[in-house]
């Protein structure tokens, strides 16, 4: 059987059974709502973070920052763009 090597490096290999247990406790709703929580925490400390390194930037533009850091400059580019300039999909 081969070994899966851990998913955190600051977690205790006994705490990780812990709370893998845990989520395979859940059903698959619990699952997703909390996956769907987890996301919405790191979203929101990158955007924090954004704000952190350039304090000088409204809301609009930590999150075309937030699309080029996590999408890339393309994306962001073309978000910046006027809607009606913009590329059809």
């Amino acid at each position: 059987m081969t070994s899966i090597p851990p998913y955190t490096t600051d977690t205790s290999v006994e705490a990780e059974a812990v709370q893998l247990e845990l989520f395979r406790q859940m059903t698959p709703a619990e699952r997703l709502a909390k996956m769907c929580s987890l996301t919405a925490i790191i979203r929101r400390m990158a955007f924090d973070a954004i704000r952190r390194t350039h304090p000088d930037l409204d809301d609009a533009e930590v999150r075309l920052k937030f699309i080029e850091s996590t999408y890339g400059e393309e994306l962001a580019a073309e978000v910046r763009k006027d809607p009606k300039d913009r590329q059809p999909t």
